[in-house]
């Protein structure tokens, strides 16, 4: 079986190490990849936003399966460009992508089918939106309402703040296109968590709740990033507080989609918080979590293409999990999330059996010399039978890094001391 996954992160590195375990025979190729997706699967140099040249790539291969990892080709309507030519591929519409792509589509959506979220207003105009943040105070949330790689969102604690991340997105245009409708969300307290499914249609298949920490350090203080590391499952979760989660977030967002014409099939990713009214949604992704997929992944018992197969037919794929927890540290360039500088040489991790690593943004040099291109570069997981084991195991093979200036990593993930 041949299958083609699009990306070029640390998430389509995770996906790739699941699908080598595979018991089916795939031929995996990747567009674009990254350094270390090249050292177990043919990576092709086609950008994940260049629909035709993915669909004349799949074509030419006779490619079986597509997964697709981010969200830019999601929402530019790569699914359907593929299912226009009748070829198999694993993800959402446009149409459906867009609980991702409109943050003011998203909250509208769960507004009509009470779905429970923050309340929220939304403005184009800035003086409008600065009236209504002096009317409600801070603590207060502004949120770009289209994709801003994980950017476009800031949790102001003063009034002050709010009003600048207004008038960067409205006036400065700070995120282009994508800022220049906002969305102002009221402050939720609590501790948050990701629950992501395999969703077709109705159905909705759940995976383990995983916790990531945005924050670039330790005790989640700095600014915010895509991610600086992630735990699955969470210790502190209850099964009654996943349960409500599932049946009053995840099944209704399933069959509201199909009420809207906009059924949803692929990955529903629920970025939600604990309140004292019960779980509520921060946001929706059309997609797997990046880094929650670098742990969830690797505590799936079953074949992640199988898994593809039974859930796009309709069958139930009887999810298994292995049992412990799995911890991953995201080593990140100096300087991120602001500017780092580019290629510089990976310092060598020697394998460590108890531990994995998920590579982000390398290359690697005709040479056979990984390079950090990225801010994101790797992450240092483990699954073990306890947390305490793999936060251990995580935090010896990542010491291979301290006589480095040119990286750093929070030393936190996962702490159970």
């Amino acid at each position: 079986m041949k299958v083609f996954v699009i990306g070029s992160g640390g998430r389509e590195h995770s996906i790739v190490q699941k699908l080598k375990q595979s018991k089916q025979a795939l031929d995996i190729f990747v567009a674009p990849g990254n350094g270390g997706i090249t050292t177990q699967a043919t990576c092709v140099a086609i950008s994940d936003d260049d629909i035709e040249g993915l669909v004349a790539f799949a074509k030419e291969k006779q490619i079986d399966w597509t997964i697709v990892g981010p969200e830019v080709p999601l929402t530019a309507g790569v699914v359907d460009a593929f299912q226009k030519e009748g070829l198999r591929i694993f993800g959402p519409s446009k149409a459906a992508a867009l609980i991702e792509g409109s943050k003011d589509f998203a909250k509208a959506f769960m507004e009509k089918y009470q779905i429970p979220t923050a309340a929220y207003r939304t403005f184009t105009e800035v003086e409008a939106a600065k009236a209504y943040l002096k009317e409600k105070g801070a603590p207060i949330v502004v949120k770009a309402d289209g994709l801003a790689a994980g950017k476009g969102v800031v949790v102001a604690t003063t009034l002050e703040q709010a009003i600048e991340a207004v008038e960067s997105m409205l006036t400065a245009n700070r995120f282009g296109d994508a800022g220049s409708r906002v969305v102002i969300e009221e402050f939720l307290d609590g501790k948050e968590f990701s629950l992501m499914a395999f969703v077709n249609g109705e159905n909705v298949y759940p995976m383990l709740p995983a916790r990531d920490h945005k924050r670039a350090y330790d005790n989640d203080e700095g600014p915010n990033t895509g991610g600086m590391g992630a735990f699955a499952p969470v210790p502190d979760l209850d099964q009654a507080t996943i349960t409500y989660a599932v049946e009053h977030i995840l099944k209704p967002t399933a069959k509201g989609m199909i009420a809207e014409g906009r059924s949803f099939t692929g990955i529903l990713y629920g970025g939600l918080i604990e309140t004292k009214e019960g779980p509520k949604v921060i946001e929706f992704n059309a997609r797997l979590g990046d880094p929650e997929t670098q742990v969830v992944l690797p505590l799936l018992e079953n074949d992640l293409m199988q898994v593809i197969e039974d859930v796009t037919s309709s069958n139930d794929p009887k999810l298994t999990w292995k049992k412990g927890y799995a911890i991953g540290t995201v080593v990140a360039s100096k300087g991120y999330p602001g500017a780092y500088a580019q290629e510089v040489p990976l310092p060598e991790l020697h394998n460590d059996p108890d531990c994995f690593v998920v590579h982000a943004g390398t290359k690697v040099t005709p040479g056979d010399q990984f390079q950090a291109i990225g801010g994101r570069v790797l992450l240092v997981g483990s699954a073990q039978e306890t947390m305490e084991k793999a936060h251990e195991a995580v935090y010896r093979c990542l010491k291979q890094l301290d006589q480095t200036d040119d990286f750093f990593y929070r030393s936190d993930i996962g702490n159970v001391k």
